[in-house]
């Protein structure tokens, strides 16, 4: 049974293509299991969102074969990083059908030049020019529809998704000026440090599962000894004084960087971990640094592999997830079609 209690409502959502990241965890997985004893929290799988980037020429048995893997691969992964579906839904946005319907009105709320301003396509616009597809575009009104459909009063995201938030409030703004208080405004929900972790090699850009560089990006569920090899190779500086080791994104992006991973993984300040390793050399801070990421992520991995293998259990989640995301959602979309007459 679902708790009952009234509380807020936390939304966020993950794309099931390829394995999370360390920089996911850090952004918003960190916190689930925090969040979801204060707040009602709808986790997401958002299939639909990754059409945006799947490969258009995928053979479509191949497709379905790799969404359906990857979608009970997210649900092992909610589940061992301390979500409860006791308390919490985990639903799949395909199964739900409000969600493309609130978005198709929601598009007629939004202008193109917004669109058209969003930083994550005007970047894979320039990358792909003629190839981007429309999908890509209208994202943050799908992400609109996702978020306003369930009365959501905060939204856990990481740093780059900030400005498709801000977009969602602008939406829901607009609509309630015309119809009354029908949606209500979200909250941006944020960590203020390891929001936004650095790829190892390249600290000047954001650690991403599509990295073409497999050495800028650490995955939940790689290979121990890989992890371990990355972070001896990550990208520091060149200044070897005794104050090397301290947290200066301009001069110090790779350290800085580094930092920020242990502060997440540890929950210690910034400023204790400068105090703790202000002796040290590079070499060694990154081997401490590599033993608290692979015994932490060896924990997610023997929790996670744990869960995988009871796929009836996780197929079970999904089915009541479905049951739940419609009953609130439908609410919420048949209050829309009551004030445009639909």
């Amino acid at each position: 049974m679902l708790d009952t209690k009234k509380k807020d409502i936390m939304f966020t959502g993950i794309q099931p293509t390829g394995w999370p990241t360390l920089g996911n965890y850090c952004g918003t997985m960190c916190n689930w299991k925090y969040i979801q004893k204060k707040y009602k929290c709808f986790f997401c799988i958002a299939d639909l969102h990754a059409l945006t980037t799947y490969p258009r020429n995928s053979n479509k048995n191949s497709m379905k074969n790799n969404f359906s893997t990857n979608i009970l691969d997210m649900v092992a992964l909610y589940l061992s990083c301390g979500v409860d579906p006791n308390s919490s839904i985990i639903f799949v946005q395909s199964d739900v059908h409000t969600h493309s319907q609130l978005y198709w009105i929601l598009s007629n709320f939004v202008y193109f030049g917004e669109l058209s301003r969003m930083t994550q396509f005007k970047q894979r616009f320039l990358l792909k020019n003629k190839t981007t597809s429309l999908s890509l575009f209208c994202y943050p009104v799908l992400m609109a529809a996702d978020i306003l459909l369930y009365h959501t009063n905060c939204v856990l995201v990481g740093l780059d998704q900030k400005q498709h938030l801000e977009l969602v409030q602008k939406i829901a703004h607009r609509f309630n000026a015309i119809y009354g208080n029908i949606f209500i405004i979200p909250d941006v929900l944020m960590l203020p440090i390891g929001n936004k972790i650095m790829a190892l090699q390249n600290p000047e850009k954001k650690m991403s599962k599509s990295d073409k560089n497999i050495n800028n990006t650490i995955f939940l569920l790689e290979n121990i000894d890989s992890i371990r090899l990355k972070l001896q190779r990550a990208l520091t500086d060149s200044d070897c004084s005794s104050d090397c080791i301290r947290y200066d994104v301009f001069n110090k992006p790779g350290v800085s960087n580094l930092l920020s991973i242990f502060s997440c993984l540890t929950s210690k300040k910034i400023s204790i971990l400068e105090d703790e390793f202000k002796n040290y050399q590079y070499s060694s801070f990154k081997e401490k640094l590599s033993d608290i990421v692979c015994n932490f992520i060896s924990e997610i991995q023997a929790v996670y592999y744990k869960f995988r293998k009871d796929e009836d259990y996780l197929i079970d989640i999904l089915m009541h997830g479905k049951e739940n995301a419609l009953k609130h959602s439908t609410k919420k979309l048949y209050s829309v079609f009551r004030v445009l007459n639909l």
